[in-house]
């Protein structure tokens, strides 16, 4: 059972989504951060950890004095803040397909589901806790239903983008990706709905995958791969 914290484990770092209180928290640790985190999960005490590091980077030629200090406080932040605790690391592979604007477009049915899932995701996203709006997604998994195909999953993304015409306010790429994954359960589809980060520059990032792609990637945005913390899709 998950604890409520994500990890996205990429060679830049490690990036953990804190989804247990609020909207949820990004933090990004560098490789030196993240090679201590993965350390004490590993196994070892803090204190350990941090002495193997510090010879490690004695070794570099590093101030050692100053590596302890640093690693040591980065290890009591961590304990602290919960983020030593046993994660869920099960979201390790990036799509290796990207597709950019959606081609399908919706029909009557999509376009209803579109409405009806954005709606359901502005009111889990805006008014309750994150870790809400993640088991309403686990559960429409379990809806009858077959796996989507790109062009499903296209309309899908098609019909929200379509519904989101009609909110004043901004839908961000969480809204939206959980609101598709929404309208694709409502018309008999299952997609996956994922949520990642990247380094370099930091950002994170939501969207859905048909058929082993990342669909409807915005456009101005091309650098990729946002590596997933959380994936929510039909158990096999």
């Amino acid at each position: 059972m998950s604890t409520g914290v994500y990890a996205a484990i990429t060679p830049q770092g490690v990036a953990l989504l804190d989804a247990r209180h609020g909207r949820g928290r990004w933090r990004f640790l560098d490789p030196v951060g993240a090679r201590l985190w993965l350390e004490i999960l590993g196994g070892a005490a803090p204190a350990d950890a941090v002495d193997t590091l510090t010879a490690h980077w004695q070794r570099q030629g590093a101030d050692a004095g100053q590596v302890r200090t640093d690693l040591t406080a980065l290890a009591a932040d961590l304990e602290s803040t919960g983020l030593l605790l046993p994660v869920d690391r099960s979201a390790r592979r990036a799509p290796p397909c990207v597709r950019f604007a959606p081609e399908a477009r919706a029909g009557m049915l999509q376009r209803l589901a579109g409405h009806a899932g954005l709606g359901a995701a502005l009111v889990l996203l805006h008014f309750l806790p994150v870790r809400v709006a993640f088991t309403a997604a686990r559960t429409v998994t379990r809806f009858p239903g077959r796996t989507a195909t790109v062009r499903d999953a296209e309309a899908a993304l098609a019909a929200v983008r379509r519904a989101a015409r009609w909110w004043p306010g901004r839908v961000a790429c969480l809204e939206e990706a959980l609101a598709a994954h929404f309208a694709a359960a409502l018309t008999g589809h299952r997609v996956t709905w994922a949520i990642g980060a990247r380094f370099a520059p930091h950002g994170a990032h939501a969207w859905i995958e048909a058929a082993g792609c990342v669909i409807g990637q915005d456009e101005t945005d091309r650098v990729w791969p946002y590596m997933p913390a959380l994936k929510v899709e039909r158990p096999h």
